[in-house]
């Protein structure tokens, strides 16, 4: 994930208890569940610094915290990933017109690959270990929201954004680049952040919170959430009602 200035608060985690995942969510193939659980352990194990990603032969680095790096754990990396190929599939077969933006979310990325390889997905990081992925990741500063490469403006229907750190000068910024990414005609936009930020996330995104709460491998204390720019009706927790 991005960095940042090293004063500012990093603050991830989740609020206690969990919403019962839908029993009609798209199940992953018995050997590529396997492969997934495989890679997100491999992932907790210290000391790694490439550990196996399954299916898609794809690696997720050892977390950095000094980069604000906090990986999902394999509930959450699933549930994303189901999600995401629900949203592909509304464009039909996978192509550039299903293409999918991750802004600083590099376990999304690495399970999507893992479990659905012929989704086009792009990570945007500021950690450049993440350069083994070849040409699905771009160097990515959040103090720089908008210089990125000019193909890829407005490119995306799809855009994962998770703000590295939990401030509203981070979150305004990245959402300079969700803009930057989303294609003119309406994209779907899930962003993952701190309950704290939930005005500002509306503000600036018009985005609302899913029922469904995000977890990290390493649980951290204060409360995260899933919020996205549509709703999700029966997946995802549905939309909060408040």
């Amino acid at each position: 994930m991005a960095s940042g200035v090293a004063e500012e608060e990093r603050v991830r985690g989740v609020a206690a208890g969990e919403e019962e995942e839908d029993a009609d969510l798209p199940q992953l193939s018995a050997a590529a569940a396997e492969a997934l659980r495989e890679f997100l352990l491999e992932q907790r194990r210290d000391g790694g610094e490439g550990e196996e990603g399954g299916g898609g032969g794809v690696e997720l680095v050892a977390e950095d915290w000094r980069l604000s790096q906090f990986w999902y754990d394999e509930r959450t990396a699933r549930t994303l990933a189901e999600e995401v190929v629900r949203l592909v599939s509304l464009s039909g077969p996978a192509s550039s017109s299903a293409a999918v933006a991750c802004v600083a979310c590099p376990t999304l990325y690495a399970y999507l690959k893992a479990s659905n390889p012929d989704v086009p997905v792009q990570l945007l990081e500021y950690d450049e270990r993440f350069g083994q992925y070849g040409g699905d990741f771009t160097f990515y500063d959040y103090n720089q929201p908008e210089e990125l490469p000019a193909e890829m403006k407005h490119a995306y229907r799809i855009v994962v954004a998770d703000p590295p750190y939990l401030s509203k000068e981070c979150l305004e910024k990245v959402a300079k680049t969700v803009s930057f990414l989303a294609h003119p005609e309406g994209s779907f936009l899930l962003l993952l952040t701190g309950e704290v930020q939930r005005d500002s996330a509306y503000e600036l995104l018009n985005v609302r919170p899913c029922g469904f709460k995000p977890q990290h491998s390493n649980k951290l204390g204060n409360e995260f959430r899933l919020f996205t720019n549509y709703d999700p009706v029966d997946r995802l927790g549905g939309w909060e009602q408040n």
